[in-house]
């Protein structure tokens, strides 16, 4: 194996290399550290496939690395016989630098290696891929985006037939390609215009759009609701430069909705994020324009959705006339309230019905759905996994068990049109609850207000300890192995009751790195990010109060990042 000065002299002699390629990394030359940074290890390919910084060297997004995860994923496909080559692959992209350009050179990889490509014309929502992977039958997908990320980050993204995110056989299939395939010498390419012209590769556009509102549209259970209060029920919508720019706002014209006000400078298509440092809904002060906005027009909700639109995030005008977020955890109780209630009312709950969340998600979800009677299952942390569940209803034939999935991370899912998290989809149903709540006099938070004097406090919140640098994995791989070794006795002044360890696999779900500590009124889960050199640590208690809860995570909190050292 090559050690990283070799690798990066490898990369300055390949022929391979544009003149611009020649002169960035020769400009690093006597930058050590950063050769050493771009090459000491190539990216891991993953189920969720690639992502990391765009720039030369094995360990960052560039067109070299497109290139050669494409062929490994080819070669997978390929594997599956010619029919699987016939149906081919769908390819998306997003909003961010260089997506459209590594989008096209993945379709010609693909095409040289005689597998079939439809790609969009266009950015598309991440959710539509999924969709379109089913819709016309494809053998696999791929997307072009990094998602949330900062904007130096690109990323690969990869589906199967199903319209989920990869299978883990076929992604350790395509990691062990990567390792076996030359990242130059052994890759099939073909010119995009080429492949084009030859009917290698064709387009998809508008009727793919339409396709994928009409089953969105599908979705609501009351749209007469939205209609009733639309003259007077104002959204401000912001895409953050990205993909949802034209389909959250057409679903939610189709929807009844008459006043729905863009935050127009983010209406402007730009990969570099120019009025926010990061473009995720989870983070509160990439809204400053839409609030800005909001209270100029007397809005009564503001939504976000990120670059690739699959993610969705919500505010809401308090009495204070200030607007505060809902969290991730709120909005998937809001919602999985919102959907039993309202389908007990109007009789459309399915027989025995299911709703699926991850194990990091509140547990506030059990409660609620024990309430009305639906099974909840729990998944490991990852979209895919709650696509798994719906794919298992739908080989049973039970598809219609199927009632709502979340994850804490502001993602989620009320039908099975597409096997991934979709805010096209959850715009709408937001969009619905909260005209159906000011038809009662109420807003979401107050709403929620209601759900916790009901169903009990719950709090939940997320602690990122960042760990850069080449040598984060191992400080992370670490830190777990300590904490497995010797776990706490106690946490937030209670005794831990219950250890659980998610790595030789529990409830029948895979093994994953992941770590639960639980006591009677408080619980933390710990785990790496599967896309950032970040630990996430998930706080969580149960308490009369919400001060009681908090001071729970609070104490909690103090406790673990004292015993990590942080």
């Amino acid at each position: 194996m090559r050690n990283y000065m070799e690798e990066y002299q490898r990369w300055l002699d390949s022929p391979a290399l544009s003149n611009a390629e020649w002169e960035e990394l020769n400009a690093i030359r006597d930058d050590k550290k950063e050769i050493e940074s771009r090459f000491f290890a190539p990216l891991e390919f993953g189920t969720a496939g690639l992502r990391g910084e765009m720039a030369l060297g094995c360990r960052r997004m560039n067109i070299h690395v497109i290139r050669h995860a494409t062929q490994a994923f080819a070669e997978v496909i390929k594997a599956e016989g010619e029919s699987a080559c016939a149906r081919g692959i769908a390819i998306c992209f997003d909003c961010r630098v260089n997506s459209e350009r590594f989008a096209h050179e993945a379709a010609g990889v693909m095409a040289a290696n005689g597998i079939h490509v439809r790609i969009f014309d266009a950015l598309r929502p991440t959710p539509e891929l999924s969709f379109a992977v089913k819709h016309y039958g494809t053998t696999a997908g791929l997307n072009i985006t990094a998602s949330h990320n900062p904007k130096e980050y690109n990323g690969y993204k990869v589906y199967w037939s199903d319209g989920a995110q990869l299978p883990p056989q076929h992604a350790a299939a395509i990691a062990r390609n990567m390792e076996r395939l030359d990242i130059f010498n052994d890759i099939q390419r073909m010119d995009f215009d080429d492949a084009v012209r030859q009917g290698l590769v064709e387009f998809m556009g508008a009727e793919t759009d339409e396709a994928f509102l009409s089953n969105v549209l599908r979705q609501p259970i009351d749209p007469d609701v939205v209609r009733r209060v639309a003259d007077r029920f104002k959204i401000v919508y912001t895409p953050f430069h990205g993909a949802g720019w034209h389909l959250v706002p057409e679903a939610l014209h189709r929807l009844g909705m008459t006043q729905v006000i863009p935050v127009k400078e983010q209406m402007v298509l730009d990969g570099t994020f120019p009025t926010v440092k990061s473009p995720n809904p989870e983070n509160p002060e990439g809204f400053y324009l839409a609030v800005d906005l909001a209270k100029e027009v007397g809005s009564d909700l503001i939504l976000g959705t990120d670059p690739d639109s699959d993610r969705v995030g919500v505010m809401v005008r308090g009495a204070d006339g200030e607007y505060h977020t809902i969290t991730g955890n709120q909005m998937g109780v809001l919602l999985l309230d919102y959907l039993c209630r309202r389908r007990s009312e109007n009789g459309t709950m399915p027989a025995r019905p299911v709703a699926v969340t991850t194990i990091v998600s509140t547990d506030m979800a059990d409660v609620v759905a024990a309430h009305y009677g639906v099974e909840l299952r729990r998944t490991l942390t990852g979209f895919k996994f709650i696509g798994e569940q719906i794919g298992e209803l739908e080989r049973a034939g039970e598809t219609e068990r199927y009632l709502f999935g979340f994850e804490e991370s502001y993602g989620y899912l009320s039908g099975p049109h597409v096997r991934d998290k979709d805010a096209v989809n959850a715009a709408l149903l937001c969009c619905e609850m909260a005209a159906w709540y000011r038809a009662q006099g109420m807003t979401l938070a107050q709403a929620m207000d209601a759900l916790y004097e009901k169903f009990g406090y719950y709090r939940n919140e997320l602690q990122s300890v960042v760990l850069p640098g080449e040598d984060g994995m191992e400080r992370m791989s670490a830190m777990l192995t300590a904490l497995r070794a010797a776990p706490l006795h106690t946490l937030a002044g209670e005794r831990v009751t219950r250890v659980r360890d998610y790595l030789g696999g529990l409830d029948g779900l895979p093994a994953s790195d992941v770590l639960e500590l639980r006591t009677a009124h408080a619980k933390v889960i710990v785990r790496p990010s599967g896309t950032e050199p970040k630990l996430k640590l998930y706080y969580s208690a149960h308490a009369r109060t919400m001060e009681e809860a908090a001071a729970l995570c609070a104490a909690a909190r103090r406790d673990m990042s004292a015993r990590l050292g942080e």
